[in-house]
């Protein structure tokens, strides 16, 4: 045999194989075929994210190579938590498991094959593992015990068929901060010679992964994994640059009340992204249809429009958080980066940072020195106010009376704890601004100039941030201050290119000014960055067909906001103006009606201060449109 068909070389080797595989076979051959194929799927993913080659696959097993030690056990860590996280998404009965042995000895490699006394170590260590755990040899513990934040028990020695010496065994513990049982560290084995020359050329590590499945025996698992997306069956044409969702990171604390916090980080991803003007981005309020359901990567990514979907969990424990992202390219089912991150909380910023950065690193995005800056600006480093700020906002996305007064309350504590937290002051306005806009309050003139405040007050702490300006903007519309208006509408929707909700205010502000046109194309973009979007889009849309004159598109879709509204009264007031204008007046009348049958109350006068129109020709038009139809 030649010397280049048959090499002996050091290598460190990783090893599991399946718990009861054959009776699992014999339960359901095909169930388990398909389930073990999917988990070596995600395995695959993992090692190549851990620069690792994949040599084999054959049967329940998959081989690779590495070239560090500490890719090695990174790499059989990941494996572990991500399938951990996924085996949370199924009934305990569902679930499967792995066991996973590491080792770094010699093998013999032949074409692309390996075997020797590191492989047969390897699998010994592998079936002294725990379901879900990770047993190490004495030889990687040497190398990694200062290099890695895990723990390591000393389990003990192993005699191992056909070695000659002792296998010392450690337990690696998936958690930060677990010392090494007492008396572990004096047990050192001397380095073999073959170690140290081997460490002077490089240590190449190979790794042997079979699926351990734990199955109850009378239930198939259907574990969830990486389809592949088509471009024929996406909802919308894929945009002309990198497109990304990012799924609701799942909350894995035992704590339920922590939901706001995995929200907040959700939000917090898709804010930062959402100003990166070369990337595509999908709308909060469009991902979070997705919260708490058990949905594929693929029905994403054709659902959305987008090629590429970020996933992840986070579990905070009293000061310590633990984060793990994914993102995945949707048309191939690879992944392209994975991270998991065990911080103390007041760290959290700094995760965020990094997922992002590493997204845009990943996407291959170039920004300019001044988008960088932008960019990743913070307004606070209070990780308390931010929480208020997060649980205030999922508050106020509903525009409901009860939740806007909590939503208030909740940002004027974040502000309380960091007065010069500028985002804060932003919400705060929007919540001003609603009570104003829906006369929520004693005094709506008070509470708009108090809008007005707060909205130039996170101006003057940053002006780079798109949020204050769009909410400034708002202010200032509902003031009928129109040139200002404008301009701070501009200003947002070019600090955050991906902001659904500032295109459709500012599209808002467009149709009052006699932008129409504009309109239409600035709130049908609002309607693709967030394709579950919120009823009074719809309205937007619906408002700027009538005042271009396009009376047909108009019915058709104040017809789909009053669908989604069928108990509120406004979409039915927009049916009959719009009737009326068509000189359609059954069908005015009987808008009209259905209108004050859900608010008897509503007049005329009413109408005149919800229309805010620059032109008072368009106002006294649609005044006499709806006076017409019957309202007084």
């Amino acid at each position: 045999m030649t010397p280049e068909k048959f090499k002996r070389k050091l290598a460190a080797i990783l090893s599991a194989d399946v718990k009861g595989y054959s009776r699992l076979m014999g339960e359901d051959e095909e169930a388990t075929v398909r389930t073990l194929n999917a988990y070596k799927e995600v395995i695959t993913g993992l090692i190549q994210h851990h620069r690792g080659r994949v040599v084999g696959t054959a049967g329940d097993s998959v081989l690779a190579e590495f070239a560090s030690v500490v890719d090695a056990v990174r790499c059989a860590v990941g494996i572990q938590e991500d399938l951990k996280d996924r085996n949370r998404e199924l009934s305990e009965d569902r679930r499967m498991e792995f066991r996973i042995g590491v080792n770094l000895g010699d093998v013999v490699e032949e074409g692309d094959t390996i075997y020797g006394d590191g492989v047969n170590i390897a699998a010994r260590l592998e079936s002294l593992a725990e379901a879900g755990g990770i047993c190490i040899s004495g030889t990687v513990y040497e190398h990694i015990k200062n290099k890695l934040a895990f723990g390591y028990e000393y389990v003990g020695e192993q005699v191992v068929k056909n070695i000659k010496e002792p296998v010392k065994i450690y337990r690696v513990v998936m958690e930060p901060g677990v010392k090494v049982a007492e008396g572990a560290a004096e047990k050192k084995a001397k380095p073999r010679q073959w170690q140290r020359m081997a460490l002077s050329l490089g240590i190449v590590l190979i790794v042997i992964v079979a699926a351990v499945a734990i199955w109850r025996l009378y239930l198939r698992p259907v574990p969830p994994h990486v389809e592949v997306a088509s471009k024929e069956k996406m909802a919308f044409p894929l945009p002309d640059k990198p497109s990304i969702a990012v799924l609701p990171f799942a909350n894995l604390s035992d704590d339920p009340k922590q939901e706001h916090f995995a929200d907040g980080l959700t939000e917090e991803v898709i804010n930062t992204l959402s100003r990166v003007p070369t990337l595509f981005v999908i709308a909060s309020n469009s991902v979070f249809t997705y919260k708490g359901k058990p949905v594929k990567v693929q029905q994403v990514s054709q659902e959305m429009g987008v090629r590429y979907v970020l996933e992840g969990s986070v579990r905070r424990s009293q000061d310590r958080v633990r984060v793990t992202a994914r993102l995945i390219d949707a048309m191939s089912g690879h992944y392209l980066w994975s991270e998991q991150y065990d911080r103390m909380l007041k760290e959290i910023f700094a995760v965020q940072d990094d997922i992002t950065h590493n997204i845009v690193t990943a996407l291959r995005v170039n920004l300019a020195g001044g988008d960088q800056i932008r960019i990743w600006r913070r307004t606070t480093d209070n990780v308390e106010a931010w929480e208020y700020l997060m649980r205030g906002g999922d508050l106020a996305r509903w525009v409901k009376r009860d939740e806007n007064a909590q939503a208030q309350e909740l940002f004027e504590k974040a502000i309380s704890l960091d007065p010069k937290f500028a985002l804060g002051y932003a919400f705060l306005s929007l919540t001003h601004a609603q009570k104003a806009r829906f006369g929520w309050a004693a005094s709506p003139e008070q509470e708009l100039e108090r809008a007005f405040e707060m909205a130039q007050k996170s101006i003057a702490l940053d002006d780079s941030l798109g949020d204050g300006h769009a909410f400034l903007g708002f202010a200032h519309m509902l003031k009928r201050e129109f040139d200002q208006a404008t301009a701070e509408g501009e200003r947002a929707v070019t600090l955050i290119p991906n902001g659904a909700t500032a295109a459709a205010m500012f599209a808002m502000t467009l149709n009052l000014v006699g932008r129409e046109e504009e309109a239409i194309v600035l709130i049908k973009r609002a309607m693709r960055l967030s394709p579950t979007y919120p009823p009074w889009y719809l309205y937007v849309l619906g408002q700027a067909y009538r005042l271009s004159g396009r009376y047909t598109e108009a019915i058709a879709v104040f017809k789909a906001y009053r669908d989604l509204n069928p108990n509120a009264p406004f979409p039915y007031l927009h049916l009959a103006l719009t009737y009326s204008l068509m000189d359609q007046g059954e069908e005015a009348r009987a808008a009209i009606n259905e209108a004050l049958r859900l608010q008897p109350t509503y007049s005329l006068k009413q109408a005149a201060k919800a229309y805010p129109y620059k032109s008072l020709e368009v106002l006294e038009r649609e005044l006499g449109a709806l006076r017409k139809a019957g309202l007084k």
